[in-house]
């Protein structure tokens, strides 16, 4: 497989191959265009010559036209002849009746063929100054001039040069771009393998760097962050954010492994040990009873434990459906109400509901009063005897609003952040005998609840002053004229409609 190194020269010189190409295409464009131009330059500098030289024939003493036969017609004179030819181009003289009196020797070299062409530019340059004239191998730009004195235009010259001319420079261009092209790739080559290489380091780097990270024993550490705020270091803090939440949630992986096994561990020895009790008791005692039951409690009390673990396991996975539809909370809070006082009443506790405000809100009945019981649960549990537990739900602009305040033993503030976590206990006692003896899954349960209704679940706590617990959920969507569980803004908004 090839790396991101070799596919990034390749294509970098492949971008420049295409760029040289297209350049030296322009080149040979803006080339050819400009040897036109020099091309008419320059046969217009040779008319002008041929025109200078007939004007100063013209002044002599001497003939200029001579008749050498009738069938050859009037021609230069031989001396003038020789002047001219030493113009290296396509020369013709003509007099004011269109007669030929002077050819080049570029001009008498042409087949057959190419003669006739001339004719047809010839009588194309009446119309125009400059015209293209093509031999059988090669392109001529004619143009036609004249003396500009009347004493001396009874002579009309057209004057021509053939591309061949500026071939040999043309031909110079492209033999230096032949060999300046490859010169050039290799050194593209070169230098983009060396800058693709020092665009990847980083790269690597990082890679060797998370692969020593990430073996599971080194999470702690981080990338280095280069300054420069660069693609690169984008990339290095969203992975040292990605690598804090994997240390996370491997602490918390881990810490939730040795919990549920020392959760575990207790119950399994106790249910042991009387499972071996009752089979070693006597058939006549009453021992033997009195060791089933206590493996039925631990037997009953690890199940609680599995079931919490796989409501949690659920609803990580998002497996968790909740049976949703409009539930009036009024009735739900004063069943749940009902069960605080009795429960309550073995602590001596008083308990009490001072605000009752009816709400319909959108969600699941049994998850809702498993919330509700869970958190009147954790207050009387914590609370001492003669203590106060005091329940409510009120209504919010937007939200009902479910609250559990007690007076019991409170939290630490340092402790306040865990206080949602798994297996997290305020009195952090760990043995099955406690008085207060628990999972510590209740709140983390309660939370998701809240969070699956769109809610929210918070605390206030202050270490033996008490703790208030107080659940937000979202009002169900009401039809038009139905503002029954609305909240109080909410009725304003839909009566002023």
């Amino acid at each position: 497989m090839a790396s991101i190194r070799s596919k990034l020269t390749w294509r970098y010189t492949l971008a420049l191959l295409g760029t040289l190409l297209l350049f030296s295409a322009a080149i040979l464009v803006v080339r050819r265009s400009s040897v036109m131009r020099e091309m008419t330059a320059t046969s217009e500098v040779y008319a002008n010559l041929s025109v200078q030289i007939l004007r100063e024939a013209s002044t002599a003493s001497e003939n200029v036209i001579v008749t050498s036969d009738s069938l050859v017609g009037p021609v230069l004179n031989s001396r003038w002849q020789e002047r001219l030819d030493v113009l290296p181009a396509y020369i013709i003289v003509l007099d004011r009746s269109d007669r030929r009196v002077y050819q080049s020797a570029m001009v008498r070299a042409l087949p057959a063929g190419d003669l006739a062409t001339l004719d047809d530019a010839l009588a194309s340059l009446e119309r125009s100054s400059s015209t293209v004239f093509s031999t059988s191998d090669d392109e001529v730009v004619l143009v036609r001039r004249s003396d500009p004195d009347p004493r001396y235009s009874r002579f009309r010259v057209v004057a021509g040069l053939g591309r061949s001319t500026a071939e040999p420079a043309t031909m110079e261009l492209l033999g230096a771009m032949a060999l300046m092209l490859p010169l050039l790739i290799g050194i593209s080559v070169v230098a983009s393998y060396v800058i693709s290489g020092e665009a990847v380091e980083p790269f690597e780097v990082i890679r060797t760097e998370v692969e020593a990270i990430t073996d599971g024993r080194s999470l702690h550490r981080r990338l280095p962050v280069e300054a420069g705020g660069d693609e690169i270091s984008g990339l290095t803090h969203t992975l040292n954010d990605m690598i804090g939440r994997l240390e996370t949630s491997f602490g918390a992986l881990r810490r939730f492994t040795a919990d549920a096994s020392h959760e575990l561990k207790t119950p399994l020895a106790v249910l042991r040990a009387d499972v071996e009790r009752a089979m070693h008791a006597p058939p006549n005692g009453n021992e033997q009873l009195v060791a089933l039951e206590e493996a039925l409690q631990e037997t009953t009390r690890m199940a609680d434990l599995v079931d919490s673990l796989l409501t949690l396991a659920r609803a990580d996975e998002g497996r968790l459906d909740l049976h949703r539809e409009p539930i009036d909370l009024d009735p739900l809070v004063r069943e749940v109400f009902e069960t605080a006082v009795i429960l309550g009443e073995g602590g001596a506790l008083n308990v009490q509901m001072p605000v009752l405000q009816g709400s319909t809100v959108l969600g699941d009945r049994t998850r809702l009063r498993q919330l509700f019981l869970n958190l009147i649960t954790n207050a009387i549990k914590y609370t001492p005897k003669g203590g106060d537990v005091e329940v409510s739900l009120s209504r919010e602009p937007d939200f009902a609003v479910f609250s559990v305040r007690d007076t019991g033993i409170g939290i630490a503030a340092a402790e306040l952040p865990y206080v949602f976590e798994r297996f997290w206990r305020a009195d952090r006692v760990r043995s099955r005998a406690a008085e207060r003896g628990g999972f510590g899954l209740g709140l983390s349960i309660s939370q998701w609840i809240a969070q699956a209704h769109g809610g929210t679940l918070t605390v206030q706590s202050r270490l033996n002053r008490g703790s208030t617990f107080t659940v937000t959920i979202p009002y169900a969507p009401v039809a038009d004229g139905d503002v029954d569980g609305m909240g109080p803004e909410a009725v304003e908004k839909a009566s002023a409609s």
